[in-house]
């Protein structure tokens, strides 16, 4: 693929998806009218948050997908993609989600680490438990910018790897027994997805460790009191009006959302 595109076009583009975000717009991917590799998609990424932050939006953390080791394969990436979070992503842990604010969204469960410390550099296993403060339940709605959800891996990195809102429940200390932890998403009361912790990567910790890594390749930092999404749990579900979504996972406990009467657009 060339990799010729102009920073005036990245910009261009990283507004395109801004827009789409914002005014909940699906567009076509962009790779096949723009060829773009993958360093350059987290170009895009970075310029289309950075107008976020420009209209107020806080950074607060990040997020990790391709958790999964046969979908990195199936890829053919031999690393976890992340976005960046804001603030306005955040929703209340019980309270109530517009879906009018989305496209198309879908919802998986995960694990949401606090960080403790600065993590500036690359981090071993042994030492991510002492750079979190603890790890809570949570889900993620992801809601890709492009049409019917298809995209290229370049395409989806540019768009904030699908990440649209986050619902996180109640923190706890309880980091060493994350290996193999049940979790069960609900609609309704009915099980819609059933899995273990041991999906994300065998062991949430090593999301902890593989987002140290790749802050540590794109020269950032990621400050105390950050939150990181480790990746899901189970497969996506499609989010509808008049839903209590719950997730529990076992030893962390529960979060939940309910989705109002709004149609996504």
């Amino acid at each position: 693929m060339s990799t010729t595109i102009t920073a005036a076009s990245l910009q261009a583009l990283a507004a395109t998806l801004d827009n789409a975000a914002k005014d909940r717009i699906e567009i076509d991917p962009l790779t096949p009218q723009h060829a773009f590799n993958l360093d350059q998609a987290y170009q895009i990424q970075r310029a289309s948050i950075a107008q976020r932050h420009r209209r107020g939006e806080q950074p607060i953390g990040i997020k990790l997908g391709f958790t999964s080791r046969a979908k990195m394969v199936q890829m053919g990436v031999d690393s976890l993609i992340w976005g960046l979070l804001t603030d306005a992503m955040l929703r209340d842990d019980g309270g109530t989600v517009d879906l009018a604010d989305f496209i198309h969204p879908r919802v998986e469960p995960e694990v949401c680490f606090l960080t403790s410390r600065v993590i500036d550099r690359p981090l071993t296993m042994l030492e991510a438990v002492g750079y979190l403060a603890a790890a809570a339940p949570a889900m993620e709605i992801i809601d890709s910018r492009y049409r019917n959800f298809k995209f290229t891996l370049e395409d989806v990195v540019a768009d904030n790897c699908s990440s649209a809102a986050l619902v996180v429940g109640a923190f706890s200390d309880n980091l060493r027994e994350l290996v193999n932890c049940g979790v069960a998403m609900r609609f309704n009361g009915h099980a819609v997805q059933l899995g273990s912790t041991g999906a994300i990567l065998g062991n949430p910790l090593r999301s902890v460790v593989q987002a140290s890594q790749l802050l540590s390749k794109a020269e950032m930092s990621l400050p105390a009191g950050s939150l990181i999404m480790a990746g899901a749990a189970t497969a996506a579900e499609a989010l509808t009006p008049g839903l209590h979504v719950a997730t529990e996972i076992g030893g962390l406990g529960q979060v939940e959302f309910f989705t109002a009467a709004g149609e996504p657009q």
